[in-house]
């Protein structure tokens, strides 16, 4: 019952902090916005939202999902975004118990969701959020008895290189840009936390969810190659899957070659 009750509180918090990360994916890539003031409003009115009617998820189908004023439509991305922060610091407690591997791999998670619907409305990832991510991730790298100082160095520079050194081929062959600058400090940023074994992981997985997305989105669409798929979510998807199931899938992997 007590672990039951923990995580109860555990996921409450997790919808909190997801109601935190609507207003950064909201704000962020605007670089003259802050995220603490103004309070959160309306985007459709701009009346401020009062404290009844910012519950995590509740309130969106308490108002009917619509705003209690102008009655504009609230997306569901709200409470989505809510949702997956919830599930996530769920996952995090029961991989890591109450620990601060689970603040830091959580606070990572977070992040990289705000990172991937950014990318998915603007294909852009804000420097705001990777640039103080590298060294913060660094610092709490240094917390985690499972990353080696070296390995995270290591993870910094193949992260940051890996794709630098893809965009710089791409760009040879084709004479255009193909790997945005952003991917490259995101990856830095991925490496510094899941050290270079997580970086290989991550870019091996998101180039193969990538690509079959990319198929089905083309099929879908009936675009040709030239179709602008962000990288930037699949990179954040192959980190997260590296938190919870990556070590264990490295481990079977040597343990089949050997």
């Amino acid at each position: 019952m007590i672990v039951y009750g923990i995580g109860f509180l555990v996921f409450f918090f997790g919808l909190c902090i997801g109601s935190f990360m609507n207003v950064c994916i909201f704000r962020l890539p605007d670089p003259h916005r802050s995220i603490i003031h103004p309070r959160s409003m309306c985007p459709a009115c701009n009346t401020p939202i009062p404290l009844y009617d910012n519950i995590p998820v509740l309130s969106y189908f308490l108002l009917k999902r619509k705003c209690r004023r102008c009655k504009a439509s609230i997306s569901f991305r709200y409470p989505l975004v809510e949702l997956l922060a919830g599930l996530f610091a769920l996952c995090a407690y029961f991989r890591f118990g109450i620990s601060y591997a689970a603040i830091i791999y959580f606070s990572f998670i977070a992040t990289l969701l705000v990172i991937t619907f950014i990318d998915l409305d603007h294909q852009i990832i804000p420097d705001r959020i990777t640039l103080p991510g590298i060294p913060a991730f660094f610092i709490a790298s240094l917390f985690l008895p499972t990353i080696k100082l070296k390995d995270s160095l290591l993870g910094l520079l193949i992260g940051g290189g890996t794709l630098l050194l893809i965009g710089w081929a791409y760009q040879m062959i084709t004479k255009k840009e193909g790997m945005g600058g952003g991917d490259i400090k995101l990856l830095a940023m991925i490496g510094v936390l899941l050290g270079w074994q997580g970086v290989l992981f991550t870019v091996f997985a998101a180039s193969g969810i990538g690509t079959i997305a990319g198929i089905l989105a083309m099929i879908q669409q009936r675009k040709d190659m030239k179709l602008a798929i962000p990288f930037g979510p699949f990179l954040s998807l192959g980190a997260i899957l590296y938190v919870f199931f990556g070590s264990k899938i490295l481990t079977r992997y040597l343990n089949v070659l050997r």
